[in-house]
């Protein structure tokens, strides 16, 4: 049983695998790049990134991308650095594309800029989470805003096929996500065309060993800086299970670590940004603080649905 996500991705040839919402994103996304690259596709990696990348590297690519490879200066924060040398490690090509956080013309520009270099026919772009799916009327919007720029530049790209995929089903609860209300975005979604299908990501294959592997490493460099997400979403993977916790800066919360983690949820892009509620007042931005205010005065005169747990 092959989900239409997978189906769709037979004619691509050239595929960029880019972090939607910033930070460890980038990490979610490394099953794909395993995968597509084990069916004889070229992949490449690209994050927005959280780092001062402009400081990092020279390798300039548009208004708003940098070439982050061996020659990069490390910073105390920078994963997309540490993936470098992960990726060195194991035979890959060891470079990944990042993105400033910047508004959506500047974004689209450098995403422009790097499909005309790679010559790549798709894009899919990953969220570690689920808030990406928040349209701009629920209880709460989670850390919405760098995944909505991501989206809407994307949205904006001519002549390539584009994907969301996200990986962490109920991870964000932490960051005040509903999840009532993201399982009733994708409804809506799988009657309008737009959702491709769901598939886990599992220990013991090359795509699940890849991100355990990979998230390990990262905790090993930058111990002070473990993601919540990207550790969730491992745990999960390896059968964790409940009020569980792989680093430090959850403690004394509670989580909930399970199997709905490990999932990937495919959608078609296209259709996730047709449903983003303030996609008009971000989509001529030329500032991040412009897209952070849009989405926060859309949010607060919106009608919002209540807030409904799971009734499970």
């Amino acid at each position: 049983m092959q989900i239409p996500f997978f189906r769709a991705l037979e004619d691509s040839q050239r595929i960029l695998v880019a972090g939607c919402g910033g930070g460890f994103d980038i990490v979610s996304g490394l099953p794909l790049y395993v995968f597509l690259r084990n069916a004889g596709k070229s992949v490449y990696l690209a994050n927005l990134s959280f780092a001062r990348v402009d400081l990092a590297s020279r390798k300039k690519i548009g208004p708003a991308a940098r070439l982050v490879d061996s020659d990069s200066r490390m910073q105390g924060y920078f994963p997309e650095r540490h993936l470098v040398d992960w990726l060195a490690a194991r035979g890959c090509e060891p470079k990944v594309f990042a993105f400033e956080k910047t508004g959506v013309q500047p974004l689209r520009q450098s995403y422009e800029a790097l499909v005309t270099l790679l010559k790549v026919d798709t894009i899919i772009l990953v969220d570690g989470g689920t808030d990406s799916l928040m349209k701009g009327d629920e209880a709460a919007l989670g850390t919405i805003e760098e995944d909505a720029l991501s989206i809407a530049s994307v949205h904006q790209l001519e002549g390539v096929r584009k994907f969301l995929v996200c990986l962490g089903f109920g991870v964000d609860h932490y960051h005040g996500v509903c999840h009532h209300s993201f399982l009733e975005n994708t409804a809506e979604l799988i009657r309008s065309g737009g959702f491709l299908g769901c598939v886990s990501v599992s220990p013991g294959t090359p795509e699940g060993d890849a991100l355990l592997d990979a998230v390990d490493y990262l905790n090993e460099r930058q111990p002070n800086s473990k993601s919540i997400v990207a550790n969730s979403i491992a745990s999960a993977i390896r059968g964790g299970f409940g009020n569980r916790h792989d680093t430090e800066r959850t403690r004394g919360t509670e989580l909930f670590i399970n199997a709905l983690m490990a999932l990937y949820w495919c959608y078609d892009l296209a259709a996730v940004a047709r449903g983003m509620g303030f996609y008009e007042a971000i989509a001529g931005s030329e500032k991040f603080h412009e897209v952070e205010n849009a989405i926060r005065i859309h949010h607060a005169h919106a009608d919002k649905r209540d807030w409904k747990n799971l009734p499970l």
